[in-house]
């Protein structure tokens, strides 16, 4: 398994000295699913991934938007050229586009031509604030998704980060537009591990996975307080792979966030301890294969 090569399609760089991420930069800190983040609210580039991820064999990232100064999302992408061109890295990028803004189709159109932006991320779709709670997410909303079916006219997927219980609106989301991929990040996020939240949480992917055009990103399922483990984490990463299959499943750091929970190689250990009873073909899929295709990156 040391010698399993990886793609990590869930990235992010930053330069807190040269740009603005108002949840970086800002005081106080917001409110995060992690709770305190003040560890990573420092620059992390390239180099800084690479030595966190030494033993791993990572060949190749893909950088997601690190809400940027929400003013400028063309900024963020002409810094990400600068920071391919001196390291090489990313190697394929998701933009940050605000689909119920005024200027939504040029942001679509100019973030499109960029030749290594894969697809875009509108951070939360206005998501409740908790399982059953009235209200709907911008998934509902008619003018959220007339910005939404601007990706099918520039050939970008959608990287989906909700909560699970708007996983159903996702759905008819996936339905209305067949043609737009959908990745679905952080796992639906499973914070809730009690029977019932993993209950809703199983409920909640199984209808999604239903959908021929979504895959998952198997990232983002630390848990506050609580150190990253595969005992911990076991039963969520196998039942993502059972509901999904192989072939739609990605493992991700989402590092630096994810680095609150536990260090890279513990959750890549992790994830390559948790499904060694697959196979190399499967877990050739799951840390490498499926992100090469999801973008384009063969």
């Amino acid at each position: 398994m040391t010698d399993l090569k990886i793609v990590d399609p869930h990235v992010h760089f930053w330069d807190l000295e040269r740009n603005y991420y108002p949840w970086l930069n800002d005081r106080p800190l917001i409110p995060f699913r992690y709770g305190d983040y003040s560890k990573i609210c420092r620059t992390y580039l390239p180099a800084d991934y690479k030595r966190d991820a030494a033993g791993h064999d990572v060949v190749k990232t893909v950088y997601i938007e690190a809400e940027w100064d929400p003013s400028d999302p063309i900024g963020e992408m002409d810094y990400i050229a600068g920071l391919r061109r001196e390291t090489g890295w990313p190697n394929a990028t998701i933009g940050q586009a605000w689909l119920d803004r005024d200027d939504r189709a040029e942001v679509v159109e100019r973030l499109a031509g960029f030749e290594f932006v894969r697809g875009l991320r509108h951070k939360p779709p206005r998501p409740n604030a908790g399982p059953g709670q009235a209200g709907q997410s911008a998934m509902a909303d008619e003018h959220w998704l007339e910005g939404y079916a601007l990706l099918r006219e520039f050939g970008l997927h959608f990287e989906l980060q909700t909560p699970w219980w708007h996983l159903g609106e996702a759905g008819a989301m996936a339905d209305r537009f067949p043609d737009i991929p959908i990745v679905l990040l952080h796992s639906g996020l499973p914070a809730d591990r009690s029977p019932e939240g993993l209950a809703g949480w199983k409920a909640a992917m199984a209808g999604f996975a239903e959908r021929p055009n979504v895959a998952v990103k198997i990232s983002g399922i630390g848990l506050p307080g609580v150190a990253w483990t595969a005992d911990n984490n076991r039963a969520v990463v196998r039942t993502i792979i059972e509901t999904f299959g192989v072939d739609r499943c990605m493992f991700a750091s989402n590092f630096p966030v994810d680095s609150v929970c536990g260090d890279f190689d513990t959750i890549f250990s992790g994830y390559k301890e948790i499904t060694s009873d697959l196979g190399i073909e499967a877990q050739a899929k799951l840390f490498h294969d499926n992100a090469v295709r999801y973008y384009g990156l063969g």
